[in-house]
């Protein structure tokens, strides 16, 4: 799509709820871009819980509200991979039997675009002119990496951030465990993937681990600070608005 002069703003529920900072440090960095903002007050969540939950109607239902709340806009920008593949997927399977949602769907997919891969892909931009100083390293998260197929560009963003030095991980594409409610169906295995995932992120010596959702990050987060590890962890929406 052509560089667009106006983004609408489709904010993750758990960004919204707990991490309200990366919710500004995205606003900062697309206005460093000249854009003009709009934030749908009236907006809820994309559907996806209920989807990976298997509670299709009620996915549905959320789904048919996202696109009237969202339709009308000229491009649409998330915070989360995770969501951006649930609008832009996930609902052509929900409408897949109704085509004139589906058609809405696919009109609205195909103008909603994750943090990085609007930046990169849409606006052409890798330098924002961000400086963050220290080692960090990156975490692939799985419906961005496997669902967008989103992987060079946070890397390209990171790279031409100054000061900042980016080692690469073991297995950074691993699942790190959390998996929505997959970690608490399953918090044996999702443990145990967790433990794999810090391990890799200790042997690079990376004194912070970022990434592009906030559901990994925060699973990890959560495992850093009961263990009192010298790890901080970001989204790459801080990083690149030049907080550190």
């Amino acid at each position: 799509m052509n560089k667009p002069q106006r983004v609408t703003l489709f904010m993750q529920c758990i960004v919204d709820s707990c991490f309200p900072q990366v919710g500004e440090a995205m606003v900062a960095v697309l206005e460093r871009q000249g854009l003009t903002l709009e934030y749908p007050a009236d907006q809820t969540c994309c559907g996806q819980p209920a989807f990976n939950a298997g509670y299709r109607n009620e996915a549905a239902r959320l789904a048919r509200r996202f696109l009237d709340v969202f339709e009308d806009a000229e491009c649409i920008v998330c915070p989360s991979g995770s969501c951006v593949h649930m609008v832009r997927h996930h609902y052509r399977e929900l409408f897949a039997k109704e085509p004139r949602l589906l058609a809405r769907a696919e009109r609205v997919g195909a103008r909603t675009f994750e943090f990085t891969e609007f930046l990169v892909d849409v606006l052409g931009v890798t330098d924002v002119g961000a400086s963050w100083h220290g080692d960090v390293t990156y975490h692939d998260s799985c419906h961005l990496l496997r669902g967008l197929g989103v992987k060079d560009q946070p890397r390209a963003l990171l790279a031409a951030v100054r000061g900042l030095n980016l080692i690469e991980m073991t297995r950074s594409d691993e699942c790190c465990g959390f998996g929505g409610t997959f970690s608490a169906k399953y918090p044996e295995i999702s443990e145990a993937l967790l433990e794999t995932k810090l391990a890799n992120i200790q042997a690079t010596g990376a004194g912070a681990v970022v990434g592009c959702d906030m559901g990994c990050l925060m699973h990890m987060q959560g495992m850093i600070r009961r263990r009192e590890l010298p790890i901080s962890v970001h989204h790459i929406a801080e990083i690149l608005a030049g907080r550190q």
